[in-house]
């Protein structure tokens, strides 16, 4: 998205999660692993005792033969991959396709066979013209095992895309993902401080691109509140949708100080992250959202899956329950004296409902099995949630 703030844990997170990191590691490694071998060639001798080539040319024919499986390998897995994509995306949502794309044997797979071609490659070209010249036998070896590697790696790539693409594997990576998530952010143990109500601000920073907020650097802007004395608050939360121009970051003055010099537009947005879709991190409302588009779609007229829905809602009602015993996160900063820094909004557990209970019953409202397992999920979590979250299920339950 062009013109959009990211912070540098994004650009990491990002980078992590890409696609073309594992590929290109494995790629680059060959490369330079086919360099490295050829200069030790000069030291060390392999006897390959008739397994390898004896000859220029048949090194040349095994290493081309090498060259052109696995590209076609490449290939078909790439050919592969783009088909499950589609097929998720219009079958399931389309916001479960980046766990296709952060899928690491997919990734694997694809480093594996380029590796291998480049590393041939590189080999190939460093083949003596003389028929009586030395070959460089230990390439030609690991050559070889490359090529063993790679067919393994292809049998068990094609079983796994298979596996991964069923609908109940779906569900369950996104729940996974989505546990961590709250396991990383929803800590069990009351959040320290409390949310305060700041002074009226006094400059209002705005969005300067549009997009949906993927990260907010609390750090940074507590760096920066404290550099400008002052209090920052962050107004829309993660996964909000924000318009160019909308509101974004509020400065404050801090109580008995003198109204605070202004502060840079441009180093208070790079702290908060918009991306163009809804990402994981900081957002756990995107696994509501995906496994809740899982069961809307199973439920439509044109699907009519209703065993699809019961288990999405199933997985939603495991991460509820997590949910339920732990107080709403806090994005908040404070100094050692208690004073408030940085406060932004958060994602709150009635949120979570509105997307695991009020989407999925009013798309099932004609479906007993799911509104009966509505009403089972609800009638569980009021007996772990914390009283504070009481009132949101109750409230849905008509009690």
């Amino acid at each position: 998205m062009t013109g959009a703030p990211r912070t540098r844990r994004s650009r990491l997170a990002a980078a992590w999660t890409g696609f073309w990191l594992v590929p290109t590691t494995f790629a680059a490694g060959a490369v330079l692993l086919a360099v490295g071998l050829s200069l030790l060639e000069l030291q060390v001798g392999l006897p390959a005792g008739g397994f390898l080539p004896s000859g220029a040319a048949g090194a040349r024919s095994l290493l081309s033969s090498i060259i052109t499986a696995m590209i076609s390998f490449t290939a078909l897995v790439f050919s592969i991959t783009v088909v499950a994509v589609q097929l998720a995306s219009s079958q399931y949502s389309p916001r479960v396709l980046r766990t296709f794309l952060r899928d690491r044997v997919t990734q694997a797979a694809l480093g594996t066979f380029l590796a291998t071609a480049l590393f041939a490659m590189v080999v190939l070209a460093a083949l003596p013209d003389r028929s009586d010249a030395r070959l460089p036998e230990l390439s030609l070896a690991v050559a070889m095992i490359l090529v063993l590697v790679s067919s393994g790696l292809f049998i068990y790539y094609l079983h796994h895309v298979t596996t991964a693409m069923r609908v109940s594997h779906i569900i369950a990576a996104v729940g996974a993902q989505t546990r961590r998530i709250i396991e990383d952010q929803h800590s069990p143990e009351p959040p320290p401080g409390a949310a305060t109500r700041l002074a009226p601000p006094v400059q209002v920073i705005t969005a300067s691109a549009p997009g949906l907020v993927d990260d907010i650097d609390l750090h940074r802007l507590a760096a920066l509140a404290r550099a400008h004395s002052c209090a920052l608050s962050v107004l829309p939360a993660p996964g909000d949708f924000v318009v160019t121009g909308q509101p974004l970051v509020a400065v404050h003055p801090l109580p008995g100080c003198p109204p605070p010099a202004p502060v840079p537009d441009d180093r208070t947005t790079a702290t908060v992250s918009l991306n163009v879709e809804r990402t994981a991190g900081q957002d756990v409302g995107f696994g509501f959202r995906q496994l809740a588009d899982i069961a809307e779609r199973a439920l439509s007229p044109g699907v009519n899956d209703t065993t699809t829905a019961v288990r999405a809602v199933q997985e939603m009602h495991d991460l509820l329950r997590h949910l339920a015993g732990r107080p709403d996160q806090r994005l908040l900063v404070q100094d050692g004296d208690g004073r408030v820094r940085v406060q932004a909004r958060a994602q709150t557990f009635d949120s979570f409902l509105a997307v695991a209970v009020d989407d999925v019953r009013r798309a099932g409202r004609d479906q007993p099995r799911v509104t009966r397992l509505l009403d089972a999920i609800l009638a569980d979590l009021r007996t772990v949630a914390l009283p504070e979250h009481l009132p949101d299920i109750l409230r849905r339950t008509g009690s």
